[in-house]
């Protein structure tokens, strides 16, 4: 079965749902893919907001110093200087479009602090700014008869148009998705895909992001040959509610924003010790406090202390955080709040530039899955819901015009050839596939143990050899099995990984996030990590 389109669109965050609803709204055909249900993405977990200046007391220059500071000499000033400076107008639009963010008492909006930030600026809905911002785009894209909604289709590769007659690069012909449902895939006809598949923490044991956020995006990019940047900047949220279960729920940055202290087993305040701003510190120190302290005492979490605040104060301004604390006997205005770090946000990602425009004609990436250059070495708390809402509106604008220089080619010349039907390998033996949750246990417990919070060369090593050992198994089921979700949210968990690990051994030096015992000092000069495949072979790539 085909389909045809102008644009597609893989994933519903913030960044998919808007460059739909935009390339939409011009006159252009759009699918949009999700592999799960539309509400369930990164985005729809945000609890903090949306860092952007809208006060009189705050400035364009503050914001982007403090972003700066937080990417620690490894951030693309232009990129950083034009995302601050778009952030209001994007702002401004999402609320025209019915999202209403928290006001104070005279009207006002009610301005949070994170980390690293030195004014208030974020701007918020309670702590479900993430789900507020998605249900709003969602009935917008629900009104928008050029949009068709795809739920339960996960995006397989993308497939080119092989080389041009007139010496140009490979162009973007479509993808091949799985019909989840259906147990089969199905072929996608469309000049542009548009990646926004998230983030990619389920490579770790630990993480706060959603089942979904396996790098889907990431490692279709690397596949068609897309250059990958700055992988082995993983952020660990310093504050994730600890669990004998392993679940790792969120518990905002906004949460010290309005006071909360960090305390170790002996109920001690550290964190003057490990930096001036203490516990409003960027999160790559806070969240390596932490670990340091857990480290010293041999305890299995510390303690975040927000009892000073009114009970009616936290009930109103963090409600669900204070109900799941409280639904696990937690009640957050008596009794202190367990934490640990926990996988949080890939700084890294798919090549961009600030028009959402990888290497590949065609292709596009926003959001979480994409490398602007706004993050550097550490992401500034709630900049990724700004980065994605300006990438998105950039990003359209280039699409509108890309697909206007195609159509009036097409009128000088041949149509793009068609895609070839996807070939079932089927075969092989059901009962091995218990060896894939293997896969996955083996390669996101090796990934915690040995490429997490503070790295060896040994540790990476190791792990590298490992991973290489997975993807060789894996490898095998792909060409021997009819794809499932399962196994191809492993091959690019593995695909990641490799990633992260490649990324990380080129860096001599610890910077940000990437923090390493055998090199603790920064070269003077800030180079990014880089990654290309040269086979740019998937099973079926070339239409």
């Amino acid at each position: 079965m085909t389909h045809n389109f102008d644009v597609l669109v893989v994933g519903t965050g913030i960044a998919g749902l808007s460059f739909a609803l935009k390339t939409a709204r011009a006159g252009l055909s759009v699918a949009l893919l999700t592999k799960k249900n539309k509400a369930e993405s990164n985005t729809n977990h945000a609890q903090g907001g949306i860092a952007v200046v809208m006060s009189q007391t705050d400035d364009f220059e503050a914001h982007v110093r403090d972003t700066l500071v937080a990417g620690d000499g490894l951030c693309n000033e232009k990129a950083v200087r034009e995302i601050v400076r778009d952030g209001p107008e994007r702002v401004r639009e999402l609320i025209d479009l019915g999202l209403e963010f928290s006001r104070d008492k005279s009207g006002a909006f009610d301005l949070g602090r994170e980390g690293g930030h030195s004014a208030r600026r974020i701007l918020h809905v309670k702590d479900m700014t993430g789900k507020a911002v998605e249900e709003a785009l969602l009935r917008a894209i629900a009104n928008e008869k050029r949009i068709k909604l795809l739920e339960h289709f996960f995006a397989i590769d993308v497939v080119t148009s092989g080389k041009l007659r007139l010496g140009g690069a490979n162009r973007i012909a479509g993808l091949y998705a799985l019909n989840v449902r259906k147990r089969r895939v199905e072929a996608f006809h469309a000049p542009v895909v548009v990646l926004s598949t998230g983030g990619a923490g389920q490579v770790y044991r630990y993480t706060t992001n959603p089942g979904i956020a396996t790098g889907d995006g990431i490692a279709m990019a690397y596949r068609a040959g897309v250059e990958v940047r700055n992988m082995e900047f993983i952020q660990f949220h310093p504050t994730a509610l600890y669990s004998l279960k392993g679940e790792r729920f969120l518990i905002s940055e906004a949460v010290r924003g309005e006071g909360a202290i960090l305390r170790n087993a002996d109920g001690v305040a550290f964190m003057k010790r490990y930096h001036k701003m203490a516990d409003l510190a960027p999160r790559d120190i806070v969240a390596r406090a932490i670990d340091a302290e857990m480290k010293k005492s041999g305890a299995p979490h510390v303690w975040l202390d927000i009892t000073h605040r009114d009970r009616a104060f936290l009930r109103g301004r963090f409600p669900q955080i204070f109900e799941t604390c409280l639904a696990l006997g937690i009640d957050i205005s008596r009794d202190k709040i367990p934490v640990v770090p926990a996988a949080h946000y890939t700084c890294g990602g798919v090549a961009t530039n600030l028009s959402a425009e990888t290497s590949l004609p065609g292709l596009y990436a926003c959001g979480e899955v994409a490398c602007t250059g706004l993050h550097g070495a550490n992401r500034l708390a709630s900049n990724s819901l700004l980065e994605a809402v300006v990438l998105a509106h950039r990003g359209a604008l280039s699409v509108i015009k890309y697909i206007g220089a195609l159509q009036r080619e097409k009128r000088k010349r041949a149509a793009s050839p068609k895609i070839p039907a996807w070939r079932d390998l089927g075969g092989g033996d059901e009962d091995e596939r218990v060896v894939i949750s293997h896969n996955w246990d083996e390669l996101r417990s090796t990934m915690w143990d040995y490429v997490s919070i503070l790295r060896t060369s040994k540790r990476l090593a190791r792990a590298r050899r490992r991973i290489a050992n997975l993807a060789h198994e894996t490898h095998e089921y792909y060409w021997n099995f009819s794809v499932d979700s399962r196994l191809l949210e492993l091959r690019n968990l593995i695909q990641v990984a490799e990633l992260v690990v490649k990324c990380a051994q080129q860096r001599k030096e610890s910077r940000g996030l990437h923090a390493i015992v055998d090199y603790p000092r920064k070269l003077k000069t800030a180079r990014d990590s880089r990654a290309r495949s040269r086979s740019g072979n998937p099973r079926q790539m070339k239409a």
